[in-house]
C-alpha cells in the first residue's frame, strides 16, 4: 500500500471535518526548528554574548517548555516531529547510511493538518528523504521549497550550493534563487503566508542554520570574532544565529502588520543539542549550565529550548513549565489546541500537553522519554548510547544515574545508591523496545520507489548508501576523489520492466567524464582531484552487470529487466583490485514504444 493511496483515504476520510474546519477559526500554526543550535546558544537563556534580541522578547511572552527533548543529532529529531513516533518506530535514526528517510506509509504532522483542512507549507531543511514516497511533497505539504539531504552543499544537494544564489527545490524542482539561505526561507514562508492567510496554514520552517558549514555575511559574524578562541569557538556560527534572530523579527512584525500574529501558534525550538557553541572540554563556550553536545547521551545533547506563544490560545504573558516534554508530543499536542483529528490508526508515542499550556491542568501522568543514539544502518543499541528519562533521573548507557536538577554537569554517579530507580528505567526501556523490534520499520529500509508516476527519474548519492564505511556526505568529498565501500541502496520497483541504470562520477548538473573534471563547475569553489576506475559493476535483483570506463564517459549505462518488488542496488567503481561506491546513480524507466 503507498503513501498516495492513504493519502486519499484520510482525505476521504476526513472530508466532513475538513469543511467544518474551513468555515472555523482555527489557529494558523507555525513551527520553526533551527540546526544545531543548543540550549545555550541564545541570549534569553544566559548566553552572555549572543545576540537574540528579537528571540529574547519572544521568550518573554511565551510559554516555555524548560524540560523538553529531543534526538541528538538531525534526522531522528525531524522524523520524530513528524510523525509523532520515536526514530527507532519511525525507520529514521541516523543522518545517512541509508537510515535517513522515513520509512514508506508514516503518516505525518502535515499529512494530518491537511486532512483537516489546512493548507502546509516546508520552507528550509527536511532530510527525511530525497525520492519517493517520501519526499516533502509525498509527506503532506502542498509547498515545499527545500535543499536536500543534510545541508546546503551536502553531496547530495544541488551541485555548487553555497548557502548563496543557490539552487533550492520547489515542489521538486530546481530553481535558481538569490541570496543568503536562511533570507529565503523566512522570505518564501512570508510569501506563502500572504498567498494563504484566508485559510488556516500549518508552517514548518526547519533552517539549515547553524549547522556547519557556517557561512554568513561577515557583518554577522565579525562582531564575535574578538571572542574566538577567549569565550567562544566560532564567530560564524554565532553570526548564522544572529542572521535567524533578525528573520524571526522580520516574521513576528509580518504576522502584527497582517493581523494573524495573535491567531498563530508559534513555536521555536532547536533540532539537538549545541554543536559550536560550547567546546568539548567545556573551556568555551556556554551551555546553560549543561554536560554535553551534538550526538551524544548528556543533557546538553537532547535537552533544547521550547517556546510556544498563541495569544488567542491565552498560551503567551511569559511562565515556565518543568514538566518533561519531548519531540513525539507536538503532533497530539498541536491536533488538541487545533481541534483537528488524528486517524485512529495512527500510531503515536507521544502524550498529549496541551492542558499545561492553558493551565487545565498543573502535571503530567508519570512517563519516561528515551534517547537511543545510533549513526549505522543498524537499529540503535538496547542499552549503549541512549539516556533514559523519568522525573529528574537520567539513566546513561543503562548504568549511570544522575539527578538532573540536583547535579545539572552529571558528575555524581548515583546509581549504586539507588539500584531500585536502574532496574525500573531499564525495565521501562526493555517494554519500550520489546514493542518496537516488532515494527517493520525496525528490520526493513526505508525504500525509494522506482518507476512510479510521481517520480519519472530518482537519484541515489553514495552519501545515503548503505555500508561499513564511516561515509562521505559533502560535495567537496566527491570532488576529492574520497572514497567509501558504503554501496548499496534500498528500493522498490513500482511496476516490472525496463529500467536504466546511469552509474556516475558527477551529478547531471555539473556533468563531466568519470575520469576527469567538471568543465562548468558553476561557482567553481572545490579542489578536484581525479579517479580512475577501469569498471563499473551491478547487482540488483539477482542480476551481475558489469561494464568497462572509457575516458569519454561521463556515465556507464546499463539496460536491466527488474521484477516488481522490493530490493537491493549494489553499485560500484572496481580500481584494480579495489572497489568503491559509486557516487551518483539515477534511475529511470523505459518507455514501451
Amino acid at each position: 500500500m503507498h503513501k498516495n493511496f492513504l493519502l486519499f483515504f484520510l482525505v476521504s476520510y476526513f472530508f466532513v471535518s475538513s469543511v467544518v474546519a474551513q468555515k472555523q477559526d482555527k489557529p494558523n500554526v507555525i513551527l520553526i526548528l533551527t540546526d544545531d543550535q543548543g540550549i545555550g546558544d541564545i541570549g534569553c537563556h544566559g548566553n552572555p554574548w549572543i545576540k537574540t534580541p528579537n528571540l529574547d522578547k519572544f521568550y518573554k511572552g511565551s510559554v516555555r517548555m524548560t524540560d523538553f527533548h529531543v534526538s541528538s543529532v538531525c534526522t531522528p529529531t525531524r522524523g520524530a516531529i513528524m510523525t509523532g513516533r520515536y526514530p527507532i518506530n519511525n525507520g529514521a535514526w541516523a543522518t545517512y547510511k541509508g537510515r535517513d528517510a522515513l520509512s514508506e506509509n508514516n503518516v505525518t504532522m502535515a499529512d494530518i493538518f491537511k486532512a483537516n483542512g489546512y493548507v502546509t507549507g516546508l520552507f528550509g531543511k527536511w532530510h527525511l528523504g530525497d525520492n519517493y514516497p517520501v519526499r516533502p511533497t509525498d509527506s503532506g505539504f502542498d509547498v515545499a521549497i527545500h535543499h536536500k539531504a543534510g545541508g546546503v552543499g551536502e553531496l547530495s544537494d544541488h551541485w555548487g550550493n553555497t548557502y548563496f544564489d543557490d539552487v533550492y527545490y520547489v515542489n521538486n524542482k530546481p530553481e535558481q534563487f538569490k541570496g543568503y539561505c536562511t533570507d529565503v526561507w523566512f522570505e518564501e514562508t512570508i510569501k506563502f503566508i500572504q498567498n494563504n492567510k484566508d485559510k488556516p496554514f500549518f508552517v514548518y520552517l526547519p533552517t539549515n542554520a547553524p549547522h556547519g558549514p557556517h557561512y554568513v555575511e561577515e557583518k554577522y559574524a565579525n562582531p564575535y570574532k574578538p571572542l574566538v578562541g577567549t569565550e567562544i569557538m566560532n564567530a560564524e556560527f554565532y553570526g548564522m544565529i544572529t542572521n535567524i534572530d533578525e528573520n524571526f523579527g522580520k516574521l513576528e512584525k509580518f504576522l502584527k502588520k497582517s493581523k494573524l500574529a495573535d491567531n498563530t501558534i508559534l513555536i521555536f525550538m532547536t533540532d539537538n543539542g549545541t554543536h559550536y557553541g560550547y567546546s568539548a572540554d567545556g573551556k568555551l563556550g556556554y551551555n546553560h549550565g549543561f554536560r554535553g553536545r551534538k550526538g551524544g547521551k548528556q543533557e546538553g545533547s537532547h535537552r533544547v529550548p521550547f517556546f510556544i506563544r498563541w495569544k488567542d490560545g491565552k498560551i503567551s504573558g511569559g511562565k515556565d513549565i518543568d514538566a518533561e516534554t519531548a519531540h513525539v508530543d507536538l503532533i497530539p499536542t498541536l491536533a488538541s489546541l487545533c481541534k483537528i483529528t488524528i486517524p485512529e490508526k495512527k500510531k503515536l508515542d507521544g502524550i498529549d500537553f496541551s492542558e499545561l499550556l492553558t493551565k487545565k491542568k498543573k502535571r503530567l501522568e508519570e512517563r519516561t522519554i528515551f534517547v537511543h543514539n545510533r549513526q549505522d544502518w543498524r537499529p540503535p543499541t538496547d542499552v549503549d548510547k541512549t539516556c533514559i528519562i523519568k522525573d529528574d533521573w537520567r539513566l546513561i548507557d543503562g548504568k549511570e544515574l544522575y539527578n538532573i536538577e540536583k547535579d545539572r554537569m552529571q558528575q555524581n554517579d548515583l546509581s549504586a545508591k539507588y539500584p531500585e530507580v536502574v532496574k525500573e528505567l531499564l525495565e521501562h526501556n526493555s517494554q519500550f523496545l520489546k514493542v518496537s523490534k516488532t515494527n517493520p520499520e525496525y528490520s526493513e529500509f526505508p525504500v525509494s520507489i522506482v518507476g512510479n508516476k510521481n517520480q519519472k527519474e530518482i537519484t541515489l548519492t553514495i552519501q545515503h548508501a548503505i555500508g561499513e564505511s564511516a561515509g562521505i556526505w559533502k560535495a567537496e568529498h566527491v570532488a576529492a576523489g574520497k572514497k567509501s565501500l558504503n554501496n548499496t541502496h534500498s528500493i522498490e520497483i513500482d511496476k516490472e520492466g525496463m529500467y536504466k541504470i546511469e552509474c556516475r562520477r558527477w551529478p547531471k548538473e555539473c556533468p563531466g567524464t568519470i575520469w576527469g573534471v567538471p568543465e562548468n563547475n558553476p561557482k567553481n569553489f572545490y579542489t578536484y582531484e581525479t579517479i580512475k576506475p577501469q569498471k563499473v559493476r551491478i547487482s540488483i535483483a539477482n542480476q551481475i552487470h558489469e561494464k568497462a570506463v572509457t575516458n569519454q564517459d561521463e556515465a556507464v549505462v546499463f539496460t536491466v529487466n527488474l521484477p516488481k518488488g522490493k530490493t537491493l542496488l549494489v553499485n560500484d567503481f572496481i580500481e584494480g583490485k579495489k572497489k568503491y561506491g559509486v557516487y551518483y546513480t539515477y534511475i529511470t524507466p523505459i518507455s514501451k514504444n
